[in-house]
């Protein structure tokens, strides 16, 4: 990563005068990224990357680790800002790391982030099922059961992300202990046996969240059904919608004035962090891949992302 950052540095200053190289605001400061351990969250950060690598920064390569020391590490100054801050899912982790005393929630760049149950159509419609509330049930829930111990499967989230906090709530709340097992471990292969199981013909339940693949794959409203927890009346989800923030360290900001002001500019489309998704489940998943993602976005959007630049060099 390290040399492909030095590479397009390198190419954008050939195209600028060696005066306007000397003003580059991050020229000689090199800037440490860090994101969660799922790899959807790479686009996004690929493209504050070839922001900040415009203004003259050297980005180091991005580490990666589960999400609370993902919040510790910028708190501390470990690393300097992450693009994988979820309000409000991470509000627990970001408090508990120092809060605003030692960092800041810059911009919310990715909006209407949404998370949720869903069950297989067919299951739905025959079983009337709309909320998790009903596999209190043995009945029913041992219609999702996949391993025979009659409890329903339910394909959860991974330990440290925060969704899991919300889905152990459930169980407990719901009285669901004896009906429902959350499977968790590594996301990702578990959806794989989801996603088999279901075009096997067999009954699934599976929590998920927006922008992912998933749901290109498990249509809703074709394949599946979004079910809810139980409610009075409107339709409840059970989970928050969420947006996606830049976090940053405080003294990495204050020092930084051109990258705070390009974090603050930066708004990406959930629609086009989706995009992203799909070609990751195609199997372009290589550091090369995302950024070549990245490049392709910033590039069908160039005039609105030179803007950003400009205005983050003037901040200086």
């Amino acid at each position: 990563m390290r040399q492909l950052s030095l590479l397009t540095l390198a190419t954008a200053l050939v195209c600028v005068s060696p005066a306007a190289a000397q003003d580059l605001p991050g020229k000689g400061v090199s800037v440490s990224p860090i994101k969660g351990s799922p790899a959807n969250a790479w686009f996004q950060h690929m493209v504050v990357q070839l922001g900040l690598e415009a203004l003259g920064y050297e980005v180091e390569e991005t580490l990666e680790a589960d999400f609370p020391a993902v919040h510790l590490a910028v708190a501390s100054g470990d690393a300097d800002y992450t693009f994988n801050h979820w309000k409000p899912l991470h509000n627990d982790f970001f408090d508990k790391s120092g809060g605003e005393a030692v960092m800041t929630r810059v911009n919310a760049s990715i909006t209407g982030a949404g998370q949720g149950y869903f069950i297989d159509k067919k299951t739905a419609d025959a079983q009337g099922i709309s909320d998790i509330g009903q596999l209190k049930d043995p009945a029913k829930s041992a219609i999702f059961d996949s391993d025979g111990d009659g409890r329903a499967n339910l394909s959860g989230c991974n330990p440290g992300w925060g969704c899991e906090l919300a889905i152990e709530n459930h169980l407990d709340e719901y009285d669901l202990r004896n009906t429902v097992q959350h499977d968790q471990g590594s996301y990702f292969a578990i959806m794989a046996d989801t996603i088999t199981r279901y075009n096997e013909g067999g009954s699934i339940l599976y929590y998920t969240w927006t922008p992912n693949w998933i749901s290109d794959v498990l249509v809703p409203g074709t394949d599946v059904v979004q079910i809810g927890v139980p409610a009075d009346g409107a339709f409840d989800a059970g989970f928050a919608v969420n947006d996606v923030y830049i976090v940053a360290n405080n003294e990495f900001l204050e020092d930084n004035p051109a990258a705070a002001k390009f974090f603050e500019l930066v708004e990406i489309p959930i629609s086009a962090v989706n995009a992203a998704q799909v070609k990751l489940r195609d199997g372009e998943n290589s550091l090369e891949d995302f950024r070549r993602h990245a490049e392709d976005w910033v590039a069908a959007n160039q005039a609105e992302f030179d803007g950003w630049v400009q205005q983050a060099a003037e901040a200086n």
